[in-house]
Parts: C-alpha cells; sequence; structure tokens
C-alpha cells in the first residue's frame, strides 16, 4: 500500500496523487484488486465523519478529554455485540472480578477507546497541532542502546486506547517506521495512511513483507502490534491471561531475519494531568528460540504484563479469542 522507506516529500506527492485522482495504490500483497475511488457516493458518509473529525481535532484539550469520556459512556450504552465482546474477554482474563467490577471496567474501557478515538482525530487531522510536551517517554536507553546495535529493531506494540497521538514523540527518539492493517474502506484507508504519513517515513501494510524486512536491514525500528486473532494460518496457540489464544509468529521471525531485539513497547494515558507516556521494556531474553510455541508465549507474556498495569486502556472490544482449539466452542457464540 504505502511505499516503504521513502523520503517524505515523496511520499507527499504520491498521496496527494492519490487523492486527487481517486485511484489508490494496491499494496504489493494485493495487486490483483481493482483500483478504488475515494470519491465514490457509497463512502461520503464516510467523509462526512471524516469532516466532523476533523473539527474535533481542533477543540481544546480542556473539553477533547471531557468529551471523550461523555461519548465513552454513550458507546457503552449502546454497545450491543462491541459491548458484550468486551464483558466476555473481561470475565475470561480477570475471573478474580465479580460482575460488578468488569461492568465497571468495561465502562472504563469504552471511555478509554473513545478518548483514543478523539486523539486520532488530533494526530491525524491536525498533525502540527503542539502536544510534544504533553508526552512522557520512560525506558529510553532501552530503545537506544537495542537500536545502536545496527540490526534494526522491532517494537513489539499491542492496540491499547493510545495510540498515534505520541507518534511525534516516537519518531523523534529514531528512525521508526509503523506496520498496519489495510482497512476495506478506501477512505479510511486513505486517512490513516496520510495520517501516519506525517510522522513516519514508513508505512508499511502488514503483509507488505520486503520492505519490512528492507527496514530492518536499514537499521530501523519497526512498531508493530501482535496481539490480535488472525485465525489459525501462520499462528499457534499461547496463553494470553491463561486462556489458549491463537498467536501469530511473524514477531519471531521477523527478528531472526536480521538478528533484530524485540523491544516491548506500550503507551498509555495519565487522565490526571492530561498526558501521555510511552513506556519501553528491555528487549526479550533469549528470543527468537526456535520453538514457536515458546516464542509465541514469551510474546503474549510481554503484551500481558502492559495489559495489567492499565488494563482499561487495551483494546477489549475485538474478539481476541474467536479461534479456538479442535473441539473447544468459541466464548463469543455462548
Amino acid at each position: 500500500m504505502a511505499a516503504a522507506l521513502c523520503d517524505k516529500s515523496t511520499k507527499a506527492s504520491g498521496l496527494n496523487s492519490a487523492f486527487r485522482t481517486g485511484q489508490w495504490p494496491q499494496s504489493p500483497m494485493s495487486d490483483r484488486s481493482p483500483p478504488v475511488h475515494i470519491a465514490s457516493p457509497q463512502v461520503w458518509p464516510t467523509w462526512c465523519l471524516v469532516g466532523l473529525g476533523w473539527l474535533v481535532a481542533r477543540l481544546p484539550w480542556g473539553a477533547l478529554f471531557p468529551l471523550g469520556g461523555l461519548l465513552g459512556r454513550l458507546a457503552f450504552r449502546l454497545g450491543g455485540a462491541r459491548r458484550r465482546i468486551t464483558e466476555t474477554n473481561l470475565r475470561l482474563c480477570f475471573p478474580e472480578l465479580d460482575a460488578t467490577e468488569r461492568q465497571a471496567l468495561a465502562r472504563r474501557v469504552f471511555e478509554a477507546v473513545t478518548q483514543g478515538a478523539l486523539e486520532l482525530c488530533v494526530a491525524w487531522l491536525n498533525p502540527k497541532r503542539g502536544r510534544r510536551h504533553r508526552v512522557r517517554v520512560e525506558g529510553a536507553e532501552h530503545f537506544h542502546a537495542a537500536l545502536a546495535e545496527g540490526r534494526g529493531l522491532v517494537l513489539l506494540g499491542a492496540h491499547f486506547a493510545v495510540m498515534d497521538i505520541i507518534a511525534a514523540e516516537l519518531v523523534n527518539l529514531g528512525p521508526v517506521d509503523v506496520m498496519y492493517r489495510k482497512n476495506r474502506n478506501p477512505v479510511w484507508e486513505w486517512v490513516q495512511v496520510r495520517g501516519r504519513g506525517h510522522y513516519f517515513d514508513g508505512v508499511l501494510e502488514r503483509k507488505a513483507l520486503r520492505p519490512t524486512l528492507r527496514a530492518l536491514k536499514a537499521g530501523r525500528a519497526i512498531w508493530y502490534a501482535a496481539d490480535q486473532d488472525y485465525g489459525p494460518k501462520h499462528s499457534v496457540f499461547a496463553p494470553f491471561f491463561g486462556v489458549p489464544a491463537a498467536t501469530i509468529t511473524a514477531t519471531a521471525q521477523l527478528a531472526r531475519h536480521n538478528g533484530s531485539p524485540v523491544l516491548p513497547m506500550s503507551q498509555h494515558r495519565n487522565a490526571a494531568d492530561r498526558t501521555w507516556t510511552i513506556r519501553f521494556e528491555p528487549p526479550l531474553a533469549d528470543f527468537p528460540s526456535g520453538d514457536a510455541h515458546r516464542d509465541a508465549a514469551t510474546v503474549n507474556q510481554a503484551i500481558e504484563q502492559a495489559v495489567r498495569s492499565c488494563p482499561e486502556q487495551y483494546l477489549w472490544l475485538h474478539r481476541r479469542f474467536k479461534t479456538r482449539p479442535p473441539n473447544e466452542p468459541r466464548p463469543y457464540d455462548l
């Protein structure tokens, strides 16, 4: 989708050209798909939402945070299937909580995720807005030491409620590219690639393997989330909060390609002072080990540790446990 490792001016020109023509360039892994037109009437409602997001991105911080909480509480009431998925995930992962405690946590999850959506509006649709003084970095020494090895760096992330609002401070630390999942909606695809292109030199579709490997070979860091269920293919089962979860093996494969260290990274929002924190942990030890199940368990353990530090700011709305071992029912169908 997005070309890897090109200079910012060339990338911006290509993105602008795509917007003018309405023809979005295809991912290297999906060149058989027909071109899509982002001005089609069927996506006009999406453009209306983007316009609303543009307005939201210009609200003062003092309004954005209360608005996120308000919309989050409304989303929880109207959550439907996503609310049931969230409650199922919390029941599986936090059996020590009673029903009242889990419901209170689920409500905070919706508030945090909705606030994160408003923050994405700022990051993608108002990128020049000053906020670097609002982002703190913990464990930067781990990042710099790993990057200095010159073998590339895999930043092991996850789908937290806080995402690209911290991008400006992240790329200020060193050369970082980001991997993402292509969106079927051409407008959202354009918005997310263009939005992330304001910060990252490389915006790499997750199936575009060659640009990713070239980035690691060049000694760059790749920000990569490895916590979603993509089905049984290229996955093994490993425990996540004590529950077997289909876990992709790509993390170990990326690390093995160039001997790149894998550095757990998380980010969270500090509601008290309306700031954000990026946290780096030491590189994973003895990784990859050569054992796919062991490596997957190591990845999940690192992500679980980050989630437990601030459980309400994790994206519990996705079906993390939809793929099950043979003869085991899917919890979302019960």
